[in-house]
């Protein structure tokens, strides 16, 4: 590839056991293209971590790039429990159609081009987070949440729609929605037709006794499946 002027990179590699950063691109790939003068990137790296792994941070990440002479580039480091780790690297603007495994701390900026979001998390998805989620990704079309944290510790005492402060969230453009892994509380928040708008939303991916639950057994009105 020695006379290639552009190069469009998107991969997500899983069971490494370092992240893929700046250095590792300089050293594998960049230093062997010395006509490059174009390149946009999405790395989404997986690794398996113990306490022995020293943790590296959003700013660590980034002088690997600044190193190399690459400015236009974020990243986003998120460490799951004990074991796994997600370390997010991609060019600003983002240009891709896909994003995957981001979490509350994934930088607010417009993406203008992402249809395909998946968000994770260990910690709480508050209600700003979709707020923010819906207006940075505004062409979103398919959304997949992993989050089991509880905003209340009774689902049937407290419920989304007796909290008349959250306004409605709109989301023009989303047709399918997957919620298979996360807490009651979730489900309701996008099935109550008082606290999301979804007019084009055609698939729902949830468990059946989760649905029963959130609908109250198929009776509830307020439900958008009802």
């Amino acid at each position: 590839m020695s006379h290639l002027e552009k190069l469009t990179l998107y991969v997500c590699p899983y069971q490494r056991p370092a992240f893929v950063d700046g250095t590792h691109l300089h050293k594998e790939i960049l230093s062997y293209i010395r006509r490059l003068h174009t390149f946009t990137v999405y790395i989404g790296t997986q690794i398996q971590f113990d306490d022995s792994v020293h943790r590296l941070s959003d700013n660590d990440i980034q002088r690997t790039f600044t190193n190399i002479g690459y400015q236009q580039i974020a990243c986003n480091v998120y460490y799951f429990y004990t074991c796994i780790a997600i370390c997010n690297i991609f060019s600003v603007p983002f240009l891709f159609d896909r994003l995957e495994m981001i979490t509350n701390t994934f930088p607010t900026m417009i993406i203008k081009h992402v249809t395909y979001l998946m968000v994770a998390d260990t910690a709480l998805f508050k209600y700003k987070f979709f707020v923010r989620i819906a207006k940075d990704f505004p062409l979103l079309k398919n959304f997949s949440i992993i989050n089991f944290m509880s905003p209340f510790e009774d689902f049937g005492h407290y419920k989304a729609d007796n909290i008349h402060s959250y306004s409605l969230i709109k989301y023009p453009h989303l047709t399918s929605l997957d919620i298979m892994y996360v807490d009651d509380n979730y489900i309701e928040q996008f099935l109550l037709d008082t606290k999301t708008y979804a007019a084009h939303l055609t698939g729902i991916k949830v468990h059946y006794d989760q649905l029963k639950t959130v609908t109250e057994n198929f009776t509830r009105d307020a439900t958008v499946l009802i």
